[in-house]
């Protein structure tokens, strides 16, 4: 019997009528969808399914939008009583293992993201943060690439994906003095990003506190099934953490490949990405390639998951 960990999409993965095929022929994933309109007070399949990828881009629509998805394509899984050992997902994607988890509704999770992206998005103007990948460079050199770079304004880690894959973000000039430094040092790529904010580095801490606020009026429940936390990397089973660490989450770096060699050291050998596109799959084969690497997006990816894991 396969030890699984259920992986969820972060924003980026986001495509226009994703999560359709699934819904189109699961009443369990359909009804999501319903329940997603009721709490944004508007046609979420529309947006989903029908609208165009600059409507998908705004990010208080993407949010929502990936977690959706994420939580619709998980519903065949559960109603053939696969159940994971534990639970992570990227940045946003950390939402839906909540949910997934049982800590969160999903109602209040679909109100509660619409809004992070909104206060994200607002934290800092457009044009004046950016972020960056840089490829083939390791953890340390990354970092005092950063240091050297914020002589001349913010620029941090932002995500520690895989090896020799770090995402940096912070005030352009210094994103793009830290690419230079990075290349100098032998980066093999260091590239801008297409994203219209400095996601997970402390300019964000506004957004965070106005979270906070929001996160305070939901209940939280007991969680059912451990979550891997991107601040931290450490398994979490106690509610009364949750709060703080969505929070810290948002101007803290994604700490993904640490969280999947976690999970490994503690037994899981299959992992299954739900939601759109494959990205964290990539990341856990170069994190190790003798795991099991699933995903689900579509019927035929659904398909060949349920046959993988000898359902």
């Amino acid at each position: 019997m396969s030890n699984i960990a259920f992986l969820f999409s972060g924003q980026g993965a986001q495509y226009v009528g994703m999560g359709k095929e699934i819904a189109s022929q699961f009443k369990c994933s359909d009804i999501i969808y319903d329940k997603a309109s009721e709490v944004l007070g508007f046609d979420v399949r529309k947006m989903i399914f029908e609208s165009n990828d600059e409507t998908l881009k705004i990010t208080e629509n993407t949010q929502p939008a990936i977690l959706i998805t994420s939580i619709a394509c998980m519903q065949p899984l559960l109603e053939k009583d696969i159940r994971p050992k534990a639970l992570a997902g990227l940045s946003l994607g950390e939402y839906s293992a909540h949910v997934a988890a049982g800590t969160m509704n999903f109602e209040d999770a679909v109100s509660l993201v619409k809004k992070r992206g909104r206060f994200m998005q607002e934290a800092v103007p457009i044009g004046v943060g950016t972020m960056a990948a840089v490829l083939g460079l390791d953890k340390e050199s990354v970092l005092s690439s950063c240091k050297e770079a914020s002589e001349i304004g913010v620029v941090e880690p932002a995500n520690f994906n895989c090896p020799g894959q770090i995402v940096i973000a912070g005030e352009v000039k210094a994103v793009e003095r830290a690419l230079e430094i990075a290349k100098y040092k032998g980066a093999r790529r260091a590239m801008l990003l297409p994203v219209s904010a400095p996601f997970h580095c402390s300019m964000l801490k506004g957004a965070g506190e106005k979270l906070k606020e929001e996160l305070d009026k939901i209940n939280l429940s007991d969680i059912k099934i451990p979550v891997v936390t991107n601040v931290t990397s450490e398994y979490i089973l106690d509610k009364s953490v949750v709060k703080d660490l969505l929070v810290k989450q948002v101007s803290s770096p994604v700490l993904f490949e640490d969280s999947i060699n976690r999970m490994i050291n503690k037994g899981i050998d299959t992992f299954i990405e739900i939601g759109p596109g494959k990205v964290l799959c990539g990341f856990v084969k170069k994190i190790n390639s003798e795991v099991k690497i699933l995903n689900i997006e579509d019927i035929e990816s659904l398909n060949k998951t349920l046959q993988e894991v000898n359902y």
